[in-house]
């Protein structure tokens, strides 16, 4: 389902964001919109992306997703509308990729969050999801790859 996870030290990056507290269901409704309101801002503005988008999950609920759209960038991005200015800090993570499509996260989170604390690790509060290859590339969900982290604390 996901490969060894590793621990790795990430970099500091510049971010643009929406930050999103939606209903958990409504997760499918509103992400395509979101990374396009993302996109657009930018190109409005003439940044590009300086890597695949991703979310950063601050607050998982059973009922609520309280999390924000993000997209790596070298130039920073002014606010306009829901679209503000982020930082991603740089931190120790623990970190794994999913091969296959996004009804496997659930899956995978599990299997991962295992490995975390069977390896004597804790992890904060928060997740990232970042979708190095989906269907934007390829329609094929088998070829799709979720990369996921977790910071890693203590």
């Amino acid at each position: 389902m996901i490969t060894t996870p590793e621990v790795v030290e990430t970099a500091d990056r510049t971010t643009a964001i929406i930050h999103l507290t939606i209903p958990r269901d409504e997760i499918q409704q509103v992400m395509g919109p979101g990374v396009s309101e993302v996109m657009a801002t930018l190109a409005a503005q003439g940044i590009t992306s300086a890597g695949p988008w991703f979310t950063h999950h601050l607050r998982m609920e059973p009922d609520i997703f309280d999390f924000e759209i993000s997209v790596p960038i070298s130039t920073p991005v002014l606010a306009a509308g829901r679209v503000k200015p982020g930082q991603c800090p740089a931190m120790r993570v623990a970190r794994a990729v999913l091969h296959g499509g996004y009804e496997g996260l659930g899956a995978a989170w599990g299997e991962f969050d295992a490995w975390i604390a069977a390896n004597g690790h804790t992890s904060g509060p928060d997740l990232w999801e970042c979708y190095v290859v989906g269907p934007e590339a390829n329609p094929d969900s088998s070829a799709w790859r979720t990369e996921l982290s977790r910071r890693l604390i203590g």
